[in-house]
């Protein structure tokens, strides 16, 4: 069936700000959608609030709103535009409920507009409990037995006729299983219900029978107009049911299923889309297994492209967001073709000769207080992914990619030292360290079977962890290549045998033990792969191809963490961008499933690989680049970039002396001394009482924090000597090497932050962001606003002049971002980072130029003047950047803001007023203003 023909214009809304359960895969997820739109010839009218993602750059729509994600906005955006369609599909959670509400109202009736992908009936058919329970039971499926109460009245009956703790509480239609849990006693029953029914737009929760312990696993399932069902991916997770899948180690294909039980599955799924009625496009269906009767129960269905579809899309090649949006304009699947392939159709289910495995990245330590304990509702903030022939090759190269320090599946130095006792609390109680727990009890002799009944993770999967721990055991004497082929790291085998990892490296080379790129091609090599898409492995024929094109490799950001985020990503997709505009071939090294920076078609090449030492080493023997960006991906690539530079990989750009320069405190206050500009006293220690005797120097109070570090990770103000002394003690790592920084703190400062480009001659300000709060809280979760709005003239003129000054002295090839203080009308430097910065979408999107694309031209040769931007603009508004806080996620926690940054996203408000653009940037960020009732003020005397 060809393509609907009577639809021009689709309106297309986005999910807004990164939030725990909806990340940046619905960035992803967006962009695939509006290209593959756009390339069928329809005009995209866009809606997001996230000035952080690709899809809101103006090539991907004809008009693009950052605008807030609320009914009656996007009404007055229909009466404007007169859309003929709406997909809701592609904006998680928040796409559907607002969509739904615009149903509901009569909106999209009275407008003439039709939804597309999934009608109103599907979405709530699949997201009501108690219809989707009735359509279960309709096609014969099993399901929990569980009751919907609005009322907790109704709850607690409920919970009488199922008769025994604990009980699953699941909210309906919510994200990311928020609000809900698992209740082991009436108390926590009564805590979660009654948060469940505040959190659930419809006031309603589903209470059902725990199903602690059985097996978890996830279809992804697609459906066309013509009824043409395929699965795509299952996955399977390695937590049993009691973990959110979004918390739960997954991997992708199912391990542990028959072929009987996997076809079951499959027909069950294709059941399930049918009777709920997704007629164009992906769903995500969650089943449960009782590993002790083979019982297979549905759980729940998402009737849209979801966290577990990008998952699925990177795992396999098959674009899922890019083919339900396509399938929603009328398409069949088998009238698509395989982009991959390009000569099967989107018909044919992918085939993978390789093992996926994801791990979530967690931030309790930004939390000390939430409770670590993994449940129903999800608390990740970030996830990476790896490829390998086999689970346990595929689990360790995931587990180095999280950056927690860690190289794999122990075996690196950092395994705790435990009684039994402690190993059997860790294990009985799903926790984010849980899988390195694992480790510490076969090492303390656990059987496989003590270990399953302890944690239900099925015993295949602790196999292959014995097999690891065993041939680890002896891992100084293990033969090489057999130690490579398990997974294991340079770094661990260098710790084994006490050498360095440069040594392992180089016998490993010696004798020819190298790794071998194999294609993900989405039909186990039975047909020609036309994309680029690598992962590495042992022993295998090399399948990555040499062109003799110039290279560039742009290192990525690594899983999401906070003050790590999707920021990061847009930089390194726009200097791809740049790059293949430029004529370079472009490499793209990432581990981050959720994002557009790993979409095949991003980037010439694309290594889904961990952003190690060794495993970018390895791939730039490969490539043999003629330059390595490093300057777009946050901490993770400059933590790399001296190490690289010493192997002799050629860092493009601001150099990594420059970088370490502006980190070195004793350089740093010679250089501002030198171009006149001032900085608040400040001393570096490396021991306890070195940083007390400077604390007593300069004056409480004092910013303390560690060097290098992103997301003011283990920053603090400190008023007195007890508490500087009791932060050393507990949260900070001091060592002649890693030295602490001690500032005296400008109390009721103004912050100001800087993003500035320089090509070495030419230096431009970006943009003068002013914070809204005062200095004190960490930039990444403090609002601010383009253009400044209370600054003078001088003032303005100083921070001009210094930051060109800066740039020139810091011979920044590309990005520099500066943070200021204003207090009595003097200004003083804060810090400067020479590297992107997580405002640069931010400062783009206000300013209408793209900084990070221009950055990354550059560092290959290119002038700004020559690239037409030679001096500073001003917006024809004011822009309004707020950040958006995890709080809901962590009840009980500390909400109030310091200088360590503890935001997961952000959103922009825009508009000719201040005051408008504030209450639009507010309105975005979930914070409801109130319409009446009294406000309380407290100006200090000196204000008054």
């Amino acid at each position: 069936m060809p393509k609907d023909t009577s639809i021009k214009k689709i309106l297309v809304v986005g999910a807004g700000p990164i939030v725990i359960g909806q990340g940046c895969e619905f960035d992803y997820s967006g962009t695939q959608a509006c290209k593959a739109l756009r390339e069928e010839g329809y005009e995209v009218v866009l809606v997001n609030s996230n000035p952080a993602t690709i899809m809101t750059d103006p090539q991907f729509a004809e008009r693009t709103y950052i605008e807030p994600i609320t009914p009656e906005v996007i009404e007055k955006i229909i009466i404007k535009e007169k859309p003929d369609a709406l997909l809701p599909t592609l904006g998680g959670q928040t796409a559907l409920n607002v969509s739904m509400d615009l149903f509901h109202a009569g909106t999209l009736d009275k407008l003439g507009v039709k939804m597309i992908g999934a009608n109103a009936d599907a979405i709530d058919k699949g997201e009501n409990r108690q219809r989707f329970k009735d359509a279960m039971i309709k096609i014969g499926l099993d399901l929990p037995i569980s009751g919907v109460a609005h009322s907790m009245e109704e709850a607690k009956i409920i919970a009488d006729e199922i008769g025994s703790m604990p009980l699953v509480i699941r909210p309906a239609f919510t994200l990311g299983g928020t609000g809900g849990g698992i209740a082991y006693n009436k108390e926590e029953f009564e805590i979660i219900v009654h948060r469940g029914l505040d959190l659930s737009p419809t006031t309603e929760v589903l209470v059902e029978e725990c199903l602690l312990g059985w097996k978890e696993y996830e279809m992804e399932v697609m459906r066309d107009h013509a009824d043409n069902c395929v699965v795509i991916c299952s996955i399977e997770n390695l937590d049993p049911m009691g973990v959110h899948t979004g918390d739960s180690i997954t991997v992708a294909p199912a391990q542990t299923l028959s072929d009987r039980e996997y076809q079951i599955m499959r027909d069950a799924s294709f059941a399930v889309i049918r009777e709920i009625g997704v007629e164009t496009g992906g769903s995500n269906i969650q089943f449960s297994v009782d590993p002790n009767t083979g019982r297979c129960i549905v759980i729940e269905m998402n009737p849209r492209v979801s966290r577990s579809s990008a998952l699925a899309s990177k795992a396999t090649g098959f674009p899922i967001a890019k083919i339900a949006a396509k399938l929603a304009v009328g398409y069949t699947l088998d009238e698509l073709p395989n982009d991959i392939t390009r000569e099967t159709p989107a018909s044919f289910e992918p085939t993978i000769d390789y093992v996926v495995t994801k791990v979530p990245r967690f931030t309790f330590e930004k939390f000390p207080t939430a409770d670590p304990v993994l449940t129903t509702s999800m608390k990740a903030v970030g996830e990476a992914m790896s490829i390998g022939r086999t689970f346990k090759e595929s689990l360790q190269k995931s587990l180095r990619s999280l950056e927690t320090g860690r190289f794999g599946f122990g075996f690196d130095g950092k395994d705790p030292e435990a009684s039994r006792e402690q190993v059997e609390r860790k294990l009985h109680v799903p926790n984010a360290e849980r899988i390195f727990w694992l480790k510490v009890a076969f090492e303390q002799g656990w059987t496989i079977e003590e270990i399953f009944d302890a944690t239900q993770i099925d015993p295949w999967f602790l196999e292959n962890m014995r097999i690891i721990v065993e041939e680890g055991k002896d891992l100084s004497n293990l033969d090489l290549r057999t130690a490579k082929k398990l997974g294991f790291s340079d770094v661990q085998i260098a710790h084994a045998r006490g050498i360095t990892q440069d040594e392992v490296r180089a016998v490993r080379k010696e004798k020819g033990i190298i790794p071998t790129y194999r294609l993900v091609d989405t039909c186990a090599a039975e047909f020609e792969a036309a994309t680029p898409y690598y992962y590495s492995t042992y022993g295998d024929e090399n399948e990555a191809r040499e062109t003799d094109k110039k290279k560039i490799v742009i290192l990525g950001g690594g899983p999401n963490r906070i003050g790590q985020g999707i920021e990061f990503d847009y930089c390194c997709v726009h200097a791809s961008f740049a790059l293949h505009e430029l004529g370079y071939e472009s490499v793209m090294v990432n581990s981050n499933p959720e994002t557009v920076s790993t979409d095949y078609d991003t980037s010439d090449k694309l290594y889904f690989e961990p952003l190690t030492l060794e495993d970018v080493l390895n791939i730039c023997d490969q490539e043999k680049p003629d330059g390595v960006i490093v300057q777009f991906g946050g901490q993770t690539p400059l933590n790399l970039a001296a190490d690289l530079e010493r192997h002799g990989v050629p860092i493009i750009g601001t150099s990594p002396k420059s970088i370490e320069l502006a980190e070195d405190r004793k350089f740093f206050s010679a250089l501002l001394d030198k171009i006149d500009l001032k900085q608040a006293e400040a001393g570096t220690a490396v021991s306890e009482d070195e940083a007390v005797a400077i604390a007593e120097r300069i004056g409480y109070p004092v910013l303390v924090r560690p060097s290098f570090v992103l997301g003011g990770r283990g920053m603090m103000i400190v008023y007195n000597d007890d508490e500087l002394r009791h932060y050393i003690r507990n949260a900070a790592d001091v060592a002649p090497d890693r030295p602490i920084l001690v500032d005296r703190f400008l109390e009721n400062a103004t912050e100001i932050d800087v993003d500035c480009i320089s090509d070495g001659e030419t230096s431009i300000v970006g943009a003068i962001m002013e914070h809204i709060e005062q200095a004190g809280i960490h930039s990444g979760d403090s609002a601010c606003v383009i253009p400044a709005f209370s600054l003078s003239d001088k003032i303005k003129n100083e921070i001009l002049v210094g930051a060109k000054s800066l740039a020139k002295e810091l011979e920044v090839r590309g990005l520099m971002n500066i943070q200021f203080a204003i207090k009595d009308d003097e200004l003083y430097v804060i810090e400067v980072n020479p590297r992107a910065s997580r405002t640069v979408p931010f400062v783009s999107k206000s300013i209408g130029v793209p900084l990070a694309k221009l950055a990354a031209k550059i560092m290959v040769g290119e002038k700004l003047v020559d690239l037409g931007f030679t001096e500073e603009i001003l917006p024809p508004c004011f822009c309004v950047k707020e950040a958006v806080f995890p709080w809901g996620r962590f009840p009980g926690i500390d909400i109030v803001l310091g200088p360590e940054m503890k935001s997961t996203g952000e959103v922009m408000g825009a508009d000719s007023n201040l005051g408008m653009a504030y209450a639009k940037s507010q309105m975005s960020a979930f914070n409801p203003l109130p319409k009446e009732g009294n406000v309380f003020f407290s100006v200090n005397d000196r204000d008054k």
